[in-house]
């Protein structure tokens, strides 16, 4: 007896291919969990290491700008070589860098430790979207970026709740330590679950380690100054008075983002390999896109910056109270993630229009609790409705969005698209922390001393915060209408 000749032809994922979305999964699990893990601590390391709040800001923004900067790089060299050992390199120097920031004994030395963390960071993740793009066949793609969307949700979300966890357990001055410490073990394993699992030879392009390294450098080096460029005022200029310099300094970045666009033309016009392939934005889902995501996470990651700095050092709240308050963002997320593949499948388009009306409703209306609340009536309870419809919508966006991008471009480049999509989200958390904590700090004036100056002081600014993340949010929400209804194509349904 045979198969029929479509049972026959059915595609068909291995169990090691499953257990190889595990250790992936880990790994960003580790990456995305830092990103807001550690917004719960800050009050802890201004106080254990007499940090500046520009500091505080650098501690977020430096990890987002670096992990940016090394996916595109990192992208396409494991397009070119594999993308097993660029996984494994990045998680192993991840692993190191998390120690680094523990043992950090100045504020200097963590913001670099963080950057660097950052920098492992933007070197392995790439490597998870490819290497799905590439093991799974487009029928059973889109339960492995849904799969993928609820680590994302989960591990963005739960970080607040973790790291308010350790610091009530050990303490302020060693709890931030050990909130960056709890990597070390999940390293350890991922690291040798990766090295047994993971399939070599999943890059696109069989290369000598010659044509592996013709990276564009100079690509690289623009786009890194440009971005650098702009952070720098971002972040510094309210805590400097906002002198000359910060101007003049943007208008460069600006211009360095300008000669980088016109540089990747040029590369690809001699027939070179360039850092952003440019015929990538010939696909108006892909343009898009990323555009959507530079704006949705600037909206999303700043949120739990504000919270935990005005429950923290402005209502006076334990860094588990604080991290509390994000549980209902969690449930939702988790919830709404869980659906997202089969929503998408039936909805289309309209699952990320739901998601993003769902995140831009729970962000005005977090604003709107904190402009007419007073601070001593300020409650997690409060704060639930809004937080769960927001985290509901963050559930329903992230992993779409991902596979609406992704899908839209040739499996080759997965690497490169996926580097792409990432950079700009990174951009946006980045740039939407030093925004927001320029705002945040910017705006911050305690008239009088005393418990209840302190909270109003700390509330009236985190209420300005919010409307900026709030505004973000109902521009992404214009721009989800830039995607199209449907993909359709690599990976497309």
């Amino acid at each position: 007896m045979t198969d029929s000749p479509s049972t026959a032809s059915a595609p068909v994922v291995t169990r090691r291919a499953w257990q190889a979305l595990i250790v992936l999964l880990a790994g960003m699990f580790m990456a995305l969990l830092d990103t807001t893990i550690v917004n719960v601590a800050l009050p802890s390391i201004q106080t254990s290491l007499n940090a500046s709040e520009a500091t505080l800001s650098w501690i977020i923004s430096g990890y987002a700008l670096a992990f940016g900067l090394a996916l595109i790089p990192a992208g396409r060299i494991g397009d070119r070589i594999g993308h097993k050992w660029v996984f494994f390199t990045g998680l192993a120097l991840f692993t190191v860098a998390s120690l680094a920031c523990g043992l950090a004994q100045n504020q200097l030395q963590l913001i670099v430790a963080r950057v660097l963390q950052g920098l492992a960071g933007g070197i392995f993740v790439p490597a998870v979207t490819a290497v799905i793009q590439l093991m799974f066949p487009p029928r059973f793609r889109g339960k492995a970026f849904a799969i993928m969307g609820s680590v994302i949700g989960v591990s963005t979300a739960l970080g607040p709740i973790v790291g308010g966890l350790i610091i009530e357990a050990f303490g302020v001055e060693n709890g931030w330590r050990l909130v960056f410490w709890v990597n070390l073990p999940i390293g350890v394993a991922a690291l040798i679950a990766a090295a047994v699992l993971l399939p070599s030879g999943t890059g696109t392009k069989a290369t000598t380690g010659a044509q592996a390294s013709r990276i564009d450098w100079v690509g690289l080096l623009l786009v890194s100054a440009g971005l650098v460029a702009l952070l720098v005022p971002l972040i510094e200029g309210q805590d400097r008075g906002w002198p000359l310099w910060t101007y003049l300094v943007l208008a460069a970045g600006a211009l360095l983002i300008v000669a980088f666009g016109a540089w990747e033309v040029r590369v690809s016009k001699r027939g070179q390999s360039p850092l952003v392939p440019p015929h990538l934005f010939s696909h108006p889902a892909f343009t898009g896109g990323v555009i959507l995501a530079l704006v949705y996470f600037a909206a999303f990651t700043s949120i739990f910056f504000t919270i935990s700095i005005l429950w923290q050092a402005g209502l006076g709240h334990t860094a588990l109270e604080s991290g509390l308050v994000s549980i209902p963002f969690a449930i939702g997320s988790i919830v709404a993630s869980s659906q997202s593949n089969r929503l998408t499948q039936h909805l289309g388009r309209t699952v990320l229009v739901a998601g993003v009306g769902l995140v831009t409703i729970g962000l005005v209306w977090i604003w709107l609790v904190l402009l007419v609340t007073e601070p001593a009536n300020l409650t997690n309870w409060i704060l639930l409705p809004p937080l769960f419809i927001a985290g509901l919508g963050s559930g329903c966006f992230i992993a779409p969005n991902v596979s609406f991008i992704v899908a839209t471009v040739d499996s080759t480049e997965a690497g490169a698209a996926s580097g792409v999509v990432g950079v700009m989200q990174r951009v946006g958390s980045a740039a939407g922390i030093a925004v927001v904590g320029s705002v945040f700090f910017g705006t911050l004036v305690v008239a009088g001393p005393g418990p209840d100056a302190v909270a109003t002081g700390f509330t009236d600014s985190a209420t300005l915060a919010m409307a900026v993340s709030a505004a973000l949010s109902v521009v992404a929400l214009l721009l989800v209408f830039l995607l199209p209804k449907r993909v359709e194509g690599p990976g497309g349904r």
